[in-house]
Order: C-alpha cells, then sequence, then structure tokens
C-alpha cells in the first residue's frame, strides 16, 4: 500500500530505550515507535516457532485450555463489527491443528517465518469456494494476563515464555493478549482506548497507522455500538461517492513492518491496520495513558468545550486555505 505522510517519521529504536528514556521521549509525545528486536531473547521466540516445532509445543503446554476465536465471514479481513464475524469456542489443540493443516497446504510450513514485506501477497476482496476453515480463523485478543477478569485467563502457562519489556517497568499492565492466525490475515483499522505495544513473537506483521487527526478521513462507526473504534470504510480501495474524504486518508498514514522480535508502540486513540504474514504469533501490552487516568471528571465539559473550539478553528484555517488556492490557480 503506498502512504504519504504530512508528519514526522515514526521513529526507529534499534536498542530498547531505558523506561524513563521511553516515557519522556516516546509515551508522552503520543506518537508511535518501532523497537527492533525488542522481544527477540524471549523463550517464546524460539519454543513457539512453528518452524522449530512450535506448535507441537504450544499443544502441549496448553493444549486443553479452550479458546475463544474469531471466524470470519469477510476472511482474510477480520473487522470490529459483530455481523462480519462470530465468535467461537474450541480447544487450543484444535486451533492449532489448523495451523498445522494450513502449514502442511503450504508445503511444510515454507514462508511460514518471512522476515520482510515479501511474506505479503495481495488481500483477497473474498474467499474463493476452494477457501476452508484454516483461512477464516483468528485467535484475536486472548488473555495471558488481565488484571479485571482473571478468571478468562486460560493461557497464563504462557506467561512464563514472554517477559514485560524494561522500558514498561513501573507500568499498570491492564492486560497481555496472544494473537495468532492460521494464514494471512488483516485487522480492519481501529483506534484502541489504551497504549499498546505490539510484539511479533514469529512470522510478521505489517501496520498501517493513522493519527487520531485522520479521524474524518477514516470514517469511524457511530460513538455507541459494538464497533464504535473501526473505520466503517475499506481503505484499498474505497468507495469515494459514499466516502469522498477517504481520498485522502493514506497521505496521513504511514507503514512500519515487524519480524519475529521488533514491536511497536501504538498510543491510544492512533488508527491502525495489521496485515499478518503466513501464521504469525504475537503478544501486546495494553495499559492506560497518564493522560486518561489524571483526567478528572469534573473537567469534561471544559475540555470538551476548548477541544471543540480548537477543531472548528483548524477545520476554518484549512477551508480558508482551500479557498485561496482555488483563486491562485486562476490567476
Amino acid at each position: 500500500m503506498p502512504t504519504g505522510c504530512e508528519f514526522p517519521m515514526i521513529q526507529i529504536f534499534e536498542s530498547a530505550p531505558s523506561s524513563a528514556e521511553f516515557e519522556s521521549g516516546v509515551e508522552l509525545t503520543n506518537f508511535p515507535a518501532v523497537f527492533r528486536a525488542c522481544a527477540s531473547h524471549w523463550d517464546a521466540c524460539s519454543k513457539w516457532n512453528p518452524l522449530n516445532n512450535g506448535l507441537d509445543y504450544l499443544e502441549e503446554r496448553a493444549g486443553s485450555v479452550e479458546v475463544e476465536a474469531m471466524l470470519s465471514r469477510t476472511a482474510p479481513i477480520f473487522s470490529g463489527d459483530i455481523r462480519s464475524h462470530e465468535r467461537v469456542s474450541l480447544p487450543f489443540s484444535n486451533f492449532i491443528d489448523f495451523c498445522k493443516q494450513h502449514m502442511r497446504s503450504k508445503g511444510n510450513g515454507s514462508g511460514v517465518d518471512a522476515t520482510s514485506a515479501a511474506c505479503f501477497s495481495p488481500m483477497p476482496n473474498s474467499l474463493t469456494p476452494e477457501d476452508h476453515i484454516p483461512g477464516q480463523i483468528y485467535l484475536a485478543q486472548f488473555p495471558i494476563l488481565n488484571d479485571e477478569k482473571e478468571e478468562k485467563v486460560q493461557l497464563k502457562i504462557l506467561r512464563q515464555d514472554i517477559q514485560t519489556p524494561t522500558f514498561l517497568e513501573g507500568k499498570s499492565l491492564s492486560s497481555i493478549n496472544i494473537w495468532m492466525n492460521s494464514a494471512q490475515a488483516r485487522s480492519s483499522t481501529h483506534y484502541d482506548p489504551h497504549h499498546n505495544l505490539l510484539c511479533v513473537v514469529s512470522g510478521c506483521k505489517k501496520v498501517v497507522l493513522w493519527p487520531p487527526s485522520a479521524s474524518p478521513s477514516l470514517y469511524p462507526m457511530p460513538i455507541y455500538g459494538e464497533a464504535s473504534n473501526h473505520s466503517s470504510v475499506g481503505l484499498d480501495n474505497p468507495n469515494l461517492s459514499d466516502y469522498p474524504r477517504a481520498e485522502h486518508s493514506l497521505k496521513l498514514s504511514q507503514e512500519v513492518t515487524l519480524s519475529a522480535g521488533d514491536s511497536v508502540f501504538i498510543p491510544e486513540g492512533w488508527f491502525h491496520q495489521v496485515d499478518s504474514g503466513e501464521l504469525t504469533i504475537a503478544v501486546n501490552f495494553w495499559w492506560q495513558s497518564n493522560i486518561m487516568s489524571k483526567m478528572p471528571e469534573h473537567m469534561d465539559s471544559y475540555y470538551l468545550r476548548r477541544i471543540t473550539r480548537r477543531l472548528i478553528d483548524r477545520e476554518m484555517v484549512c477551508k480558508l486555505f482551500c479557498l485561496i488556492s482555488k483563486d491562485c490557480l486562476k490567476l
């Protein structure tokens, strides 16, 4: 996907920062950052690797655990709209069997653990009749740790294979989740209400990011509803008659590719679309931002007025600029 951006380029760290450097230089800027090889020392990166008998290891450790996966009607695209998917419960061992079946269909895992953008092929718009369940099922956001719903944490036995990055020390983590797709998959464009550190354990992911200010071009769903944090428009080939502002969305985006061991910080409110290569496994950490945690409710109306005024002023400046530009073209 070609992208362009009017914002500073996403910072890339070749070594992990200290917790103080992360907080002051990354988190407080509310701007994404990539950390190369941040998780490469995890046991998970070797023990869960499908090319290193990782699926057998996962089945042995947690095969009897009942997990909840997404079964998509629009695979390989998984969206937040409940009408486009259903959640199905199955033993983790059954999900792993789907992964093994897909590996066999690809020729003993060829291409599963690719380490560059070459691991992504063009996304089809829909399934063909030959497609089957392994290409449609996705283990998404299944908890390894959850500070509010401990009873739902069924895969905590895998917690010992991962380590919280040192620069997240002192953060009050709300959850740690595993993400695992049996075949190439895409999570539709959305934002999260928490800060997010997404770490690739095996395979690769391509992440396209938009700042919250790009929201008008992304047409978020109505604020009340299950998918209110999702974009309502497909950005590869948008219907510009229905979504004319989507034409400008890519000008505000940036794209990063993550290989095994890499991670990306996605601040709260940043829209992101995630493409996952064949049989990719990832872990993410969520925590509440200081901005939200320190915002007292009795100030909401005041902040709303200030923000509304700032948005209106910005819109007026943009319209004035457009009018001036059109007049200049006539000269």
